[in-house]
């Protein structure tokens, strides 16, 4: 599996590309980038079992060539798609959304599908925070994609409920850009700048267990009103239209893996230790999956109160009328 880095500032000339076709794929032809933690579980599934080579030659392609990459990041998986250098990468609803508003009428980027519904805890080591309240300045909320990505996003409205629409953004301030696993070494030592972390699993599972001090201040279930997406699957419409058998396959690979976790929590386990190449104890991963909270399904949950809530914020520009808008019809059986 390949690790890409993009900076920052060549985001600008990636956005710079929006109005310029980007060079075609060949059809059979798939690269696709996905995140850290469990929650990219259905694509370690896909991966493992080689699923898009087989539903690949179901539908008469043969031979398949698919590239796997690793990224953290929003801001650098929207850039690498951007940019032409992915066809296919896994963020949060809001970036997809993001990318969704800002590529209408153009590139037309939408969602393939849910990756599951599973939380994400606000949580620290803070014993004076028990409410969004109570952070002050002093604080540090650690967040893959400070301002943009899922988690800041995911707070900023809550934020706008509790303290107002003109003072969405309080807590960006105090936010800080890291990746999962450093923001969690970070919580678990304690005495680090990093007092917070808004944090999907397992990571806030392995800070809770190893630091009694470190605690939830808030699930992003509580947020949105109960169980919803949290990271999606998108593309470009020119990769869904001009590679029809390809998107097709991929599809159907993501419903197997869905099938395949389904049918057996503990074989699912496994094979997440064994592609990742995790330490993580089975019996830990194990009791992740098997979670009432955790549902690794590609049917997407509540993705519509993240459009509705950002469009009120001003975050989007274009009001969507379903959640059916940002989505691939191959979608749209189920969903919300």
């Amino acid at each position: 599996m390949k690790y890409l880095n993009f900076s920052l500032p060549s985001l600008v000339a990636a956005v710079a590309m929006l109005a310029s076709p980007l060079a075609a794929q060949a059809e059979g032809t798939i690269r696709i980038a996905q995140q850290f933690g469990i929650a990219y579980l259905l694509l370690d599934v896909v991966q493992d079992q080689k699923l898009i080579e087989k539903h690949a030659k179901a539908q008469g392609l043969g031979e398949v060539e698919v590239e796997w990459n690793q990224i953290s990041g929003a801001t650098a998986m929207n850039e690498a798609l951007l940019s032409g250098s992915l066809d296919v990468v896994s963020a949060g609803v809001p970036p997809m959304l993001t990318l969704w508003d800002r590529t209408k009428g153009r590139q037309n980027v939408k969602a393939i599908s849910a990756l599951g519904s599973l939380p994400n805890y606000l949580i620290t080591n803070n014993p004076k925070v028990k409410t969004l309240k109570d952070f002050s300045d002093k604080d540090r909320i650690a967040v893959p994609a400070a301002g943009t990505g899922f988690q800041s996003r995911t707070l900023q409205i809550e934020t706008a409920k509790q303290f107002g629409k003109d003072d969405f953004k309080r807590f960006d301030t105090i936010s800080v850009s890291l990746p999962h696993p450093d923001a969690t070494a970070a919580l678990i030592a304690g005495g680090s700048e990093i007092n917070s972390h808004f944090s999907s699993a397992p990571f806030y599972y392995q800070a809770m267990d190893a630091n009694k001090a470190v605690h939830k201040v808030l699930s992003s279930y509580d947020i949105l009103g109960g169980p919803a997406t949290f990271n999606v699957l998108y593309t470009t419409q020119k990769f869904h239209d001009e590679n029809p058998k390809t998107y097709k396959a991929f599809y159907a690979a993501l419903k197997e893996a869905e099938q395949y976790v389904k049918a057996d929590k503990a074989r699912a386990a496994q094979l997440f230790i064994r592609a990742q190449k995790s330490k993580l104890p089975l019996d830990f991963v194990r009791k992740i999956i098997e979670d009432p909270e955790n549902d690794f399904t590609v049917v997407p949950f509540r993705t519509a109160v993240y459009a509705d809530e950002l469009f009120k914020l001003g975050v989007l520009k274009n009001k969507a009328a379903s959640w059916k808008d940002y989505f691939f019809d191959e979608a749209f059986a189920q969903g919300s």
